[in-house]
């Protein structure tokens, strides 16, 4: 896997969620309508209980022919790091250059709630990083740590060298573990331009443990409407959120507003742009909006 990257010559990526609220069967026709309008990426979750990630990133995958789809992001407790590194190199190998998967720590009473919450969340999201990374670099792997054991495994079909790996994160402790073992750092919706100013100093500390040539990757989702009644379904989205706090919480209006707005979270050190749409949102036209219209503006 490629450790070292410069995101300061990298331009900026725009892509949108397809929030675990819609249907499973629109995938593959918003995934179509996404490449066809010119999108850089198309971002699936896998919360408890919609759907299900990598078969989600599967299908968006087959339905498109240069779209790059995102998984953000696994929880590791759902996981075990030999499968999600089995996963993550099928696709990346069926689709090169378009894969972009992501893992966390996961909801913590969704975690409960199943039986996989664990004492130490930072233990097993690091033993899955140090494991995940490599196996997906075609190392054969022996770990034996609190959380993770492997014994003599490796990947029969490892994928292309160029294989991404991200993580999501909210605390500076898990934004450094992010920026020290993973290619990129997956941020939440609701985190304002100052908020993620900070989180992405926390992030370049982690790079730094790795050596002064690593600037990975910032992912950033932030909420969006269009149309008419833009303004209030972004107030209700925020409220949906639960997002406890005033400020710049988002972006609405028409193309030209939401391509100026975003440039706050550009300009705070983001270089993928994920617009989250409402959840009750027509998406295709959505998605359509946002590679057609949006795009060429950023």
């Amino acid at each position: 896997m490629t450790e070292t990257t410069n995101v300061a010559t990298r331009p900026t990526r725009l892509g949108c969620v397809y929030l675990p609220q819609f249907a499973p069967e629109w995938l593959a026709a918003t995934a179509r309508g996404a490449d066809e309008a010119g999108l850089d990426e198309l971002w699936v979750w896998e919360d408890c209980f919609l759907t299900g990630g990598i078969s989600a990133a599967a299908i968006a995958l087959s339905s498109s022919n240069t779209l790059t789809v995102g998984v953000g992001v696994a929880p590791v407790p759902m996981r075990n790091p030999a499968l999600t590194a089995m996963e993550v190199a099928t696709l990346a190998r069926a689709f090169p250059g378009r894969v972009r998967v992501g893992v966390g720590h996961g909801v913590q009473d969704w975690m409960a709630q199943i039986g996989a919450k664990v004492g130490s969340p930072m233990t097993l999201l690091r033993e899955h990083l140090t494991c995940i990374t490599a196996l997906l670099r075609g190392d054969r792997v022996t770990y034996q740590g609190r959380y993770v054991r492997l014994d003599d495994v490796a990947l029969d079909w490892p994928p292309p060298p160029d294989t991404e790996l991200l993580a999501a994160a909210v605390g500076p402790k898990t934004l450094r573990l992010t920026g020290e073992l993973a290619s990129g750092t997956v941020i939440t919706q609701c985190t304002t331009p100052a908020e993620l100013r900070e989180a992405v100093a926390h992030v370049r500390a982690g790079n730094a443990l790795v050596g002064p040539t690593k600037e990975s990757s910032i992912v950033v989702y932030v909420l969006s409407a269009a149309g008419p009644n833009a303004e209030a379904d972004l107030a209700a989205e925020i409220k949906r959120w639960d997002a406890d706090k005033t400020g710049d919480l988002g972006v609405c209006g028409t193309a030209e507003g939401i391509a100026l707005g975003v440039r706050r979270w550009v300009d705070a050190g983001a270089d993928t742009i994920v617009l989250q749409p409402p959840v009750d949102a027509a998406i295709e036209d959505f998605v359509r909006f946002a590679g057609t219209e949006v795009k060429p503006l950023l």
